[in-house]
């Protein structure tokens, strides 16, 4: 129980004092009861006849309760009224607790008589809690309310709402949303509330901008629910509106937003420039109006930076909401430094962010650069931030942030998101680097292993086009040649190794020296690739048994092709290769029908080398599947392409390969490309001798006066005698150990060579001869008079071949294609 003073009678529905819900009882001076309603002897069940005229006492009152009921009179009595709780029993004999309120009423004869009204504890409680909630609503709650008629002004504002217009409570009475709000805002939640009170379904957490008029610029974010108010007849009183400041939650929510969108486009390639513009594009204008990224200029080529973070930066992207803002900002590509004074050289020299709110509040960075300084300013730039890109304890450059567009100044938790931004990217770019590090590495490997120039050849004129893969794939293992080979023949080869990386390039070295040592042995282009075959598999069993870690070789393709001046006949053979294409002097393209051959490296299967004849100035082209396969075709597509292109008119083999180029290669392919050009040339037939000699024991003899005779021919009779010792004992040799006719030619261009073909097998070798020795002296002799010898193989024969150096004006007079 507890006393208070009595409250006015309410008449809302759910008061349980209310005329409709609660009992009444009138008691005379004496406390004898002298009226009893309907509602009474519903909720204590004695009927008017049976308490009426009756102490109240005496019917309501248990005896256990005297005391309590005393104490309530007495209070009642003395403050003329009486509000609490106290226990009645009812017509059953049960005590319950019900809530009176008593008023003291004087009638018109001065009679004093007590009005009673009542309501069961449990009811009044509920009713005093709703209560309790609605006026918190209104005086404590941190949540705004606004109650709106059904003409959307303001019935009633809690104090919540009042801070956001700066009036007090009382002053929004009457007044409509947009007496606060700027028109856009309120037009949409005035729009979202006429719909409320016309469909009467509820608006539940609609969040929606909020800017008020008295400071437009802050942002704001409400979340808004509402709901339709109307009396028991449904008759529509108005709208209740609930408003919540989110600007908080909707601030994370959206830098959360940002880090994700931010951790999916930075870094999407292993290249630090477009990483660059990646932080660029996702932080403008998500964060900034305007950005700029720097790195040490170590770091764009690869390389570590140095450890105290000094030296020049160079502009990797820049980025601006409106275009004149980066006619401020330096261009990309940009080499510079920033002055001791800025912000920039802070954030580097101490390796932490710098923040800069107001930069009217603090020009002295400006004066650096005046000019650029007011432009700037001119375009509203009022507000930066600076944060250094640091990964593994590296700071590799630093981001710049502006606000030009937007009022507020970058704060705290701006700044926060910005070191976000920037920590993601800088491992981006650090990895980036890395790999721009070892990706360099392995192209200068691959690109010392390839021949830097193509010598001239009196065979053949050449060109090449070699093109690395892009950085992502990583370098491959692509490598040519053009290799001088006896007799003045020519060997062109284009191979490639399966797979990327620096494996791949080291393995291409070894194969390329391989192809260099075999191809000196004279041998014919499928023994060449047969021996390179077991070079492969021997080089995976090494790996496998050095390291099971280190990616496999699985195999390598290549093409072999070796072409003759002299008698314009050309062997090829391909293992696993694409085969060449050859334009003829008539400008007709054709690939040649050349048997595939298995790829190095499966082992035991043979290859096979086809013979064709070449007229003089054909064009053969020699290239790698990565010009093919390029821009995602397939090899038919690549083929037909590359037939094109080769088909027209060029005035070089240089325009012909910047044309295939052109035609076929994007920017740059996710494969090494390799080209490889070759126009024929044809020694005149007044440059070459050819005899056949029978094996007899005057065959040395005849050989040379035929020589000597040539030679005088040509004008060349100081190499006589020289010339017929290497012949009388090549001849010699060839008559003691073959058996056979023998076959002696001469050829002139820029070397005097001498060749002694016979049918033997027999391989000579060369020996110190012991002085009792009557023989084994011919080869020694041969060796000391020539500049080079070497023994070759072809079907059913061998040659012996001895070359003399003509003199420089003499070179020139007798290349291939001129007498």
């Amino acid at each position: 129980m507890h006393n208070t003073s009595p409250t006015s009678l309410s008449e809302s529905p759910d008061d349980p004092f209310s005329v409709h819900r609660s009992a009444s009882a009138v008691l005379d001076g004496r406390g004898r009861v002298v009226a009893w309603s309907e509602q009474a002897t519903a909720l204590l069940g004695y009927r008017a006849d049976e308490v009426l005229g009756r102490p109240v006492r005496e019917v309501l009152v248990d005896r256990a309760d005297d005391a309590v009921i005393g104490e309530a009179t007495a209070a009642c009595l003395r403050e003329h009224g009486w509000f609490g709780l106290l226990p009645v029993r009812n017509r059953a004999g049960h005590r319950v607790y019900v809530g009176f309120r008593a008023r003291r009423v004087q009638r018109l004869d001065a009679t004093v008589e007590w009005l009673l009204i009542g309501s069961l504890a449990e009811d009044i409680a509920q009713w005093e809690i709703d209560r309790a909630v609605l006026d918190g609503f209104f005086s404590r709650s941190p949540v705004g309310v606004a109650v709106l008629g059904p003409d959307l002004r303001v019935v009633r504002v809690n104090r919540a709402i009042a801070r956001f217009g700066g009036l007090p409570t009382e002053g929004y009475r009457g007044r409509r949303t947009s007496d606060f709000l700027l028109g856009p805002d309120a037009e949409l939640i005035e729009q979202r509330l006429r719909r409320v009170l016309r469909t009467g379904e509820p608006l539940i957490f609609a969040e929606q901008p909020c800017r008020l008029l008295r400071d437009p610029q802050k942002e704001l974010i409400v979340s808004v629910s509402a709901f339709r108010m109307q009396d028991p007849s449904g008759r529509v009183l108005g709208v209740t509106e609930i408003v919540e400041d989110v600007t908080d939650r909707h601030r994370a929510r959206r830098r959360l937003a940002l880090l994700n969108e931010a951790g999916a486009r930075i870094g999407s390639t292993l290249d630090v420039a477009r990483t660059a513009r990646e932080l660029a594009e996702a932080a403008v204008p998500a964060l900034a109006d305007a950005l700029s990224v720097d790195l040490l200029e170590p770091v764009t080529r690869g390389e570590e930076p140095a450890p105290e973070a000094t030296g020049p930066l160079r502009r990797m992207a820049v980025r601006g909401v409106r275009p004149e803002a980066l006619q401020v900002m330096y261009p990309e590509g940009h080499l510079f430094s920033f002055p001791e004074d800025t912000a920039p050289a802070r954030c580097l020299a101490e390796r932490r962010p710098v923040l800069e709110p107001l930069l009217e509040a603090n020009r002295g960075w400006f004066s650096v650069d005046p000019a650029r300084a007011e432009k700037a300013l001119a375009l509203g730039v009022h507000s930066l931030m600076v944060v250094p890109l640091a990964a593994r304890g590296v700071v590799l450059g630093l981001v710049c942030l502006w606000r030009s567009q937007r009022a507020e100044p970058f704060e705290e938790d701006d700044l926060t998101l910005a070191e976000e931004f920037a920590a993601r990217a800088a491992v981006c770019i650090d990895n980036a680097r890395r790999y721009t590090q070892q990706h360099n590495a392995a192209e200068a490997l691959q690109r010392s292993l390839l021949p830097s120039e193509v010598p001239e050849h009196p065979a053949v004129d050449t060109a090449h086009h070699y093109l690395p893969a892009h950085a992502s794939t990583g370098v491959g293992g692509d490598w040519f040649d053009v290799i001088p080979l006896s007799g003045l023949r020519v060997a062109l080869v284009v191979g490639d190794v399966v797979g990327h990386g620096m494996h791949a390039s080291a393995t291409m070295g070894r194969l390329r020296a391989a192809v260099h040592t075999l191809a000196h042995l004279d041998l014919a282009p499928d023994e060449v690739l047969a021996r390179l075959d077991d070079l492969v598999d021997h080089l995976a069993t090494e790996q496998r048994q050095a390291d099971g870690n280190t990616p496999q070789i699985v195999g390598a393709t290549c093409l072999y092709a070796i072409y003759d001046p002299v008698s314009r006949h050309c062997a090829m053979a391909r293992a696993g290769h694409p085969p060449p294409t050859v334009v003829g002097p008539d400008g007709r393209v054709r690939p040649i029908d050349l048997p595939a051959g298995p790829p190095l490296g499966l082992g035991g299967l043979p290859f096979e080398t086809a013979e064709l004849e070449l007229d003089e100035g054909s064009l053969i082209a020699l290239y790698s599947d990565g010009l093919l396969l390029a821009d995602n075709r397939d090899i038919d597509q690549g083929l037909a392409l590359l037939l094109s292109a080769l088909g027209g008119p060029f005035h070089s083999l240089e325009q012909t390969c910047k044309a295939v180029e052109d035609a076929m290669l994007p920017d740059r392919p996710a494969d090494d490309v390799t080209l490889l050009l070759g126009r024929t040339r044809v020694l005149a037939a007044e440059n070459v001798a050819t005899w056949q000699l029978s094996a007899e024991p005057t065959a040395a003899g005849r050989a040379r006066s035929l020589v000597r005779d040539r030679l005088t021919e040509w004008g060349l009779e100081e190499f006589a005698f020289t010339t017929e010792l290497i012949v009388s004992e090549l001849v010699t040799n060839a008559y003691r150990y073959a058996g056979g006719p023998v076959l002696l030619r001469l050829i002139r261009n820029g070397h005097l060579i001498c060749e002694v073909s016979d049918t033997s097998s027999t391989s000579p070798h060369l020996r110190q001869a012991r002085g009792t020795d009557e023989g084994g002296r011919g080869l020694f002799l041969v060796a000391q008079l020539s500049e080079r010898w070497g023994t070759r193989y072809g079907r059913n024969r061998k040659t012996i071949w001895a070359e003399q150096p003509l003199p420089a004006h003499m070179r020139r007079a007798h290349t291939c294609g001129g007498s």
